[in-house]
């Protein structure tokens, strides 16, 4: 079992490099997602991701006892899914402006979604377990070091997938927007 808390504390890791860095870096910053008529619709289906984030980091990662709660978890991942499929449709006229979405930029989207979901597969599979045919939820796994560290990094994203999520929120609002672009368009570097 401490492999899987090993693997989906791996991947945890991954995505959240790869989704700050393609999240914040290239949509917020380098490309301003949310400030080009053609990329606002993108940038509403990554503000709903980047909401359902930690609530199914806290739902299926952190919560350990609620069964109800952890269904509510996998109940946000089917609507993340479904987000994530329709921003993948959209996202070729989204990018019209620069000639659509670079394949390097694609293989980060690709990579950054594996990541994600091998974490809540794996987390799936240290909360289920099958006995004499039946499927039993695990309301309370066993205490080990790989656990430990896995609920440290879990507690610990869900701050900075807040953050990333509010200042998604806030520059679909003018006054936020036109206050980061003002202070945005002071730095040069990047």
């Amino acid at each position: 079992m401490d492999i899987l808390f090993y693997l989906a504390t791996a991947s945890l890791v991954l995505f959240m490099v790869l989704a700050t860095y393609d999240g914040f870096y290239l949509h917020i910053w380098k490309y301003r997602l949310f400030d080009r008529q053609e990329s606002l619709f993108e940038h509403k289906t990554h503000t709903v991701r980047a909401i359902l984030f930690p609530l199914i980091v806290w739902l299926l990662f952190v919560n350990e006892t609620s069964f109800s709660l952890f269904l509510t978890g996998i109940a946000l991942v089917v609507l993340d899914i479904i987000v994530l499929g329709i921003d993948a449709y959209h996202e070729n006229e989204s990018r019209s402006f620069m000639g659509g979405l670079p394949k390097w930029e694609y293989i980060v989207h690709l990579f950054s979604n594996a990541f994600h979901f091998s974490a809540i597969i794996l987390v799936l599979a240290l909360r289920f377990d099958i006995s004499d045919g039946a499927l039993l939820f695990v309301d309370i796994l066993t205490t080990s070091a790989a656990h430990d560290l896995f609920q440290w990094v879990a507690i610990n994203v869900i701050p900075g997938a807040i953050i990333l999520a509010l200042l998604h929120f806030v520059l679909m609002l003018k006054k936020p927007r036109n206050l980061w672009m003002n202070y945005r368009t002071r730095i040069t570097c990047c």
